[in-house]
This record gives C-alpha cells, structure tokens and sequence, in this order.
C-alpha cells in the first residue's frame, strides 16, 4: 500500500508546507485540502503546483473535499455541480485520481429508503456528467449521528447500486468506529470500490461523543486498527492508506514532526 498524507492533520500549514514536510517524510501521496489549495491559486498556477508536487516527489492522491453533496436545494445543487466540475478540470490537470465527497445531514424525518435513493441519485448524475473525466469520485460516509450516511455498509450498499466505475468510497477508521461499522462487513465490501483509506485513532469515549478533535494518531487510541486492515487485507485491498487526523491540538505541532509520526505510526499497520 502506498501511504498519502492528508492536509488536514496539519490545517495551520499551506499547501506548500503539507507537500515539503509529506516529503521529507517520505510520504507517496498527499491529498491535497481543497481550501488550502484556493488559497495557493489565488497567486498561483496549476503548473506551479505541478512543478510542486513533481520537485518534492510526492503525486496528488485526491482532491478533499467537496462536502454535503445530497438533500440540496436547487441554487445548492448548481454550486455544488460547478465546484465539482472546477475540480474536476483540476484533477486531470494535476493527474490526481479522486476527489472526495461527502453526504449531507439526514433531514428530519428521512427514512432510510430515502437516503438511499437520494444518495444513488446524486452519485448517478456525478457519474453522468463528468464520465469524461479520469478523475473518479469516492463517497466518504462520517460515522456521526447527524449524518445521512455513517457507516461502510451503507456506503457500499449504496456504491455498490450505483454501479458505475468513477464512484467509489472513503473508508476513514475514525467514522468506522464512530459509526458502529462492523469489521466483519469488510469481508463484503469489493475493494476495488474502496478508493482511499483514511488511518486514524481515537480516544476512549463513548461512540456518540466522538468528534474530530477526538483523533489520535494510529496506534494511540481504542480503534482496532489491526483488525480492519486484516479485514482489508483478506479482501486483497492493496489501494492507498492516508494519514487523516483532523485533530485542533495537532495543528499547532511543528508540521514536520505530525507527518513523521504519522508515516512511522501507520507503518507499523502496514
């Protein structure tokens, strides 16, 4: 497995900075944070982050993210489309494979069927309409209560129905265990269909208290990570695994020092 490094474990630190420091890590990958990467554009090119990427040695694992995708307003729908289609231009450009999108809240009310159907349809149109792009789009349940889809056996439920080869899912181990995901459902999942790992720990707290600012790096926590990448790896998944902490007191750490333990940490899994 090639490992990434997400930005946002280091959310203080410019796009810039996450490329240098998953370099001298000796990170693969970087999955570049979307907004960290609007701000780099502002006063710079696509061709300067490609020169970027290609001097620090490190290629784009994905785009991270568009967020809230379903249960969309009309005038959110359109915003929502054109993000993706910005995006999408990027990603070819970049020759980064993904971008990550995420479901929206379950309105009040909204049975499971609904959900289901609503989430096929979106991704159906993503598919549609961007099938002429090489960039393919994974589907990242959060294993929140709040969320529509928060859990791996929805998710693939759901990618699995939509059935087309650019739409695919985010298996992050903190929302698997926040949501109550099963790790005997790995065994059930195509991994051809899981397009990104995200590795990560979390602290001993009840599953419905659990909240980013809980994460921990892998092996600091009560995630039973061996567990999931045996699962993983009995399914023969060998696709990429991405440092994702999202934790506050992490991000006023020196930059160089989360990534290093990061890498060390997930190489232990691996």
């Amino acid at each position: 497995m090639k490992i990434g490094f997400n930005g946002a474990s280091t959310m203080k630190t410019d796009l810039p900075g996450d490329i240098r420091v998953a370099s001298l890590a000796g990170y693969d990958l970087i999955e570049i944070w979307a907004k960290k990467m609007e701000a780099y554009l502002l006063d710079h090119s696509l061709d300067d982050l490609r020169t970027l990427l290609a001097e620090a040695h490190v290629k784009p694992l994905a785009i991270n993210s568009v967020e809230f995708i379903t249960f969309n307003a009309s005038w959110e729908k359109a915003n929502t489309l054109n993000l993706i289609a910005r995006y999408a231009k990027m990603a070819d450009y970049l020759s980064c494979p993904f971008i990550v999108v995420v479901p929206s809240p379950k309105p009040k009310g909204a049975t499971d069927k609904e959900v289901f159907d609503e989430s096929i349809r979106v991704l159906l149109e993503i598919s549609d309409r961007f099938r002429d792009y090489k960039v393919r789009f994974a589907f990242e349940f959060l294993g929140f209560r709040w969320c529509s889809v928060s859990t791996l056996e929805e998710d693939f439920a759901i990618v699995k129905a939509v059935n087309r080869e650019n739409i695919g899912l985010v298996l992050d181990t903190f929302h698997f265990y926040a949501g109550g995901s099963s790790v005997g459902a790995i065994r059930d999942v195509d991994p051809e269909k899981i397009f990104i790992l995200h590795m990560n720990d979390a602290e001993k707290l009840p599953k419905a208290e659990l909240q980013d600012a809980h994460r921990l790096f892998p092996g600091e926590g009560v995630i039973p990570l061996a567990e999931i990448v045996a699962g993983l790896k009995n399914i023969h998944y060998d696709g990429p695994v991405s440092l994702e902490m999202f934790r506050p007191a992490y991000w006023f750490r020196p930059p160089e020092e989360v990534a290093q333990k990061g890498i060390d940490a997930i190489r232990k899994f691996l």
